[in-house]
């Protein structure tokens, strides 16, 4: 179980916009610059995120399923 807890904590501190490294990034990015990023493209950035995640779980997904099927 502690396994798992840790593997979930580092894979959720990945610079991937959709997830916690990603924000802590763009806080770094921010505090380089010494201005906030606009909301806007922050926002288009984290959709965009998340839309690579949500393929990649797809791809996944149906790549273990035709794995299945043969």
């Amino acid at each position: 179980m502690a396994l798992i807890s840790l593997s979930l904590g580092v894979t959720n501190l990945l610079i991937f916009p959709p997830l916690d490294g990603g924000k802590i990034l763009l806080l770094v990015i921010e505090g380089i610059r010494k201005k906030p990023i606009k909301q806007e493209l922050e926002l288009t950035i984290q959709m965009l995120g998340f839309a690579a995640l949500i393929t990649l779980s797809l791809f996944v997904t149906f790549n273990d399923v035709t794995r299945i099927i043969k």
